[in-house]
């Protein structure tokens, strides 16, 4: 539909958002229903084009939490570009206050991925339009789910603590930490965008020292922060990152990062009650944009997801690679290798080791989890999760072994252990 041009005066109608930018239609409703979601998905509700990677079409978050396409953002700014009003809500922000859409830049990233012969929202999510997803296999069912839109803003990193059993989730919403307890409620949230010692700009990840510190990827100008359980920040780490995305903690409370534009994993050594950096070194360069990374508590063996670059025809894929605690190259399978023995391209954004010390994947172009085994057996092929999720982004386990799974597609922790 046509519409008027934008401007920070213009009357915008009253619109009751979507309980999700990411709900999930009945896979009864037929293609109606499918269609309905691929717009509600893929196209911003203001101006009703579609998003895309760049430009005025990328998708941009307001702090309220809805969607919209930058060029809407910058029309609803004015000709200054200072002050907005959400279109839905009306809460007024800053145009320095919006920032990526990161769950619906990956989307709009796996489409491309699967190309023209997947390039809708039902395939590239893993649905078929007509039977039911398959059961969750015995032994393994949701105990918890906690979260959703409103509580948690495109949800981005998950860490449990193995002592306490609290868990943190680093999302886009006002304050960028949630710390929930092990019963479910949250107990503190912390990390509000600024330049304040204690803020947090854009966050892609977290991670819970044994000794009890939070530890963050701070996107927005690139550094590790690490807070106490309290939200007080007691160390900023800037080393020449260039982009600082995973990370996870050994046994020791040393941080094991990667940094996706340097291609490079780094071992931060700290001593985090005083707040003092001991040490920051390179342990691995040569990689291809790693992403999420996993440290096994039992060997001290590392797994980084690589995400490799489209050359030619051929499209992206990702890359599950096993260093040992030496840092040896133990073994390697990329999605198009997994494609040859499996049954499905796989498509990984998280990792992380159970307590047998198997691999353990998302896979969001079958929106299920998998087990690839462990590193000398590597790769088997079991799937653990096979329904209920919508885009699982983050994976974490707890002392107990439960499975956690950060669902992007609709903001929410779920939490599944053996039955």
């Amino acid at each position: 539909p046509s519409l008027p041009p934008l401007s920070p005066s213009s009357p915008l109608p009253r619109l009751s958002p979507p309980a999700s930018q990411f709900s999930r239609p009945s896979l009864t409703a037929g293609m109606a229903a499918e269609d309905e979601a691929e717009l509600s998905l893929l196209e911003c509700r203001v101006c009703f084009e579609r998003y895309g990677l760049g430009g005025q079409r990328r998708p941009r978050n307001l702090p309220c939490g809805h969607v919209l396409c930058r060029g809407c953002v910058e029309a609803l700014g004015g000709s200054e570009r200072r002050r907005l009003e959400c279109p839905f809500c009306r809460r007024a922000c800053g145009s320095a206050e919006t920032s990526d859409c990161l769950p619906l830049l990956q989307l709009l990233e796996l489409l491309e991925v699967l190309g023209p012969a997947g390039g809708s929202v039902p395939s590239a999510l893993g649905r078929s339009g007509g039977g039911a997803a398959g059961p969750v296999p015995a032994g393994l069912g949701l105990r918890l789910s906690l979260g959703g839109w409103g509580s948690l803003v495109n949800p981005t990193g998950v860490a449990a603590c193995r002592r306490s059993g609290r868990l943190a989730v680093a999302h886009d919403g006002k304050k960028r930490i949630h710390v929930f307890g092990p019963s479910g409620f949250c107990l503190q949230r912390f990390g509000e965008r600024g330049d304040a010692g204690n803020d947090i700009k854009y966050p892609l990840d977290v991670t819970v020292t044994l000794d009890g510190h939070v530890v963050v990827t701070d996107v927005g100008d690139r550094s590790v922060k690490a807070f106490d359980f309290e939200g007080r920040g007691v160390l900023a780490v800037q080393e020449g990152f260039c982009l600082p995305w995973g990370l996870d903690a050994t046994p020791e409370s040393e941080i094991i990062l990667t940094d996706s534009e340097a291609g490079a994993l780094y071992r931060l050594t700290a001593d985090f009650k005083k707040g003092k950096l001991k040490k920051c070194q390179m342990i691995q360069s040569q990689l291809v944009s790693p992403r999420g990374i996993a440290v096994s508590h039992t060997s001290g063996a590392i797994v980084v997801i690589e995400h490799l670059k489209a050359q030619g025809l051929n499209y992206s894929s990702t890359r599950v690679k096993i260093f040992s605690a030496e840092m040896d190259l133990i073994g390697q399978m990329d999605s198009f290798g997994l494609n040859l023995v499996f049954p499905s391209k796989i498509y990984s954004t998280a990792v992380a080791f159970d307590k047998e010390d198997r691999v353990i994947v998302t896979d969001v172009c079958s929106q299920a989890v998998i087990c690839l085994g462990k590193p000398e057996e590597f790769p088997i092929f079991n799937r653990l999760i096979s329904h209920g999720l919508s885009y699982p982004v983050g994976l974490t386990y707890m002392a107990n072994n439960s499975l956690v799974v950060l669902d992007g597609g609709d903001h929410s922790i779920k939490i599944y252990s053996s039955t």
